[in-house]
């Protein structure tokens, strides 16, 4: 779904994602607040890192019709303890840089 040319994402029928080992990013949850990650799809497992005081996320998600845009949306959402649809896409979309906004 498309909000003001941004990409929101909407918890589908499958359920939650489960995910081990993701950094507790609740402090960075305040509403507009904006967050950029690397990316790296196709990994081998799932994970959220912090290197170097940059975010990057590995996804097994392939890079096509925002499956990857998709999986990073919702691991940085559980992240964060906040609902997958507050994360929000602003830049990146095709990038492997990306930057997320938390919507209020």
């Amino acid at each position: 779904m498309l909000c003001n040319g941004a990409t929101v994402w909407q918890a589908g029928a499958m359920g939650k994602a489960k995910y081990r080992d993701l950094p507790d990013l609740s402090g960075l949850a305040v509403a507009g607040a904006e967050i950029s990650v690397r990316v790296t799809p196709r990994a081998g497992r799932d994970r959220l890192l912090v290197e170097d005081d940059q975010l990057k996320a590995h996804v097994t998600a392939v890079p096509e019709n925002g499956k990857a845009n998709a999986a990073v949306g919702r691991m940085l959402a559980t992240a964060l303890g906040v609902a997958p649809g507050r994360v929000v896409l602003i830049r990146g979309q095709t990038a492997r840089d990306k930057t997320f906004r938390i919507a209020g």
